[in-house]
């Protein structure tokens, strides 16, 4: 029987691992890698502390200070698949067939970025395709770049590389842009942004980095091509919260819904934090931070049932 059993191993999962490490709670983590979804970034300048770190560099960083602790227990290359509530105790089960029982669950399992599913892209993440502006802007620095989407995310996209990018293509599916009125205002007046409506990507083009876009002209049915240093595809997130959705709340997109001051799901017993979870900003610092609050919370919950 544990205490508590986290769920990932991104910012989130290993910032629980070491604060609950450090509380002495009796705690195994279960993660299939470590790192999230920054394992594809080629360059992070944003984790604080480090002035430039690659995703790859920072999974082994999060990897090693998890297992300098003493005090948890670390499952890796095993993928939840399901919590069950047992009386006043939950089943963790995995894809291994392995089953544990805890006490406490705290859901950091992050998401996953929508993809485009279109020839290059696969082959070319981190090599010019990026799926997180806030994190790769800086590194398309006076380059001409394409961001997919004309949704809040692409448009937010679109501001943050404005600083950066020496031209940005804004290309989007359907007649018209769909996200915040005041964003859709502030880059259509802007110079640097062309807005490509009605256009389908039909394929990602470059032999070691990202060359150009294809795309199909939707209202005459003609190819076109984007020469272009970078692809920001924002066509949304897929939460990874499928083990718990039978046990707590969802918003409309599938994010587990928290209490914000404690990070506690509406199922007493089970915690969430990071990209999982309703919080607005999808950030690994937010995210490291969140689930020391999680942990925090979850030492004074057992400590009130002891």
């Amino acid at each position: 029987m544990y205490d508590l059993i986290i769920v990932g191993g991104g910012p989130a999962g290993v910032a629980a691992g070491i604060y609950a490490a450090r509380k002495k709670i009796k705690t195994m983590l279960i993660a299939e890698s470590f790192g999230g979804q920054s394992l594809v970034s080629g360059d992070i300048q944003n984790w604080i502390g480090t002035k430039s770190v690659s995703g790859f560099e920072l999974g082994q960083m999060l990897e090693e200070h998890l297992r300098a602790q003493e005090d948890i227990e670390i499952v890796d290359g095993a993928l939840v698949e399901r919590v069950i509530k047992d009386g006043k105790t939950f089943k963790v089960s995995t894809n291994k067939g392995e089953v544990y029982e805890t006490k406490t669950v705290l859901v950091t399992s992050g998401s996953r970025r929508k993809k485009l599913d279109v020839p290059g892209e696969a082959r070319l993440d981190g090599k010019g395709v990026a799926y997180c502006s806030t994190c790769d802007a800086p590194i398309f620095k006076n380059k001409v770049v394409a961001v997919v989407g004309g949704g809040n995310a692409g448009l937010e996209a679109v501001v943050d590389l404005l600083p950066y990018a020496s031209q940005i293509y804004l290309v989007q599916r359907s007649e018209m842009l769909k996200g915040d009125a005041i964003t859709q205002e502030k880059i259509k007046n802007n110079p640097k942004v062309k807005i490509i409506y009605m256009a389908k990507v039909l394929e990602i083009l470059g032999e070691n980095m990202v060359s150009s876009l294809k795309y199909e002209d939707k209202t005459t049915s003609e190819e076109k091509a984007l020469e272009v240093g970078g692809v920001f595809v924002e066509v949304g997130a897929i939460p990874n919260a499928d083990m718990v959705k039978d046990l707590v709340s969802l918003n409309p997109y599938g994010e587990i819904l928290v209490d914000h001051k404690t990070q506690a799901t509406s199922m007493e017993g089970i915690w969430a934090a990071g990209d999982v979870s309703d919080v607005i900003y999808k950030q690994n610092n937010i995210s490291a931070g969140d689930a020391v609050k999680a942990v925090l919370s979850i030492y004074n919950y057992l400590n009130k049932q002891a």
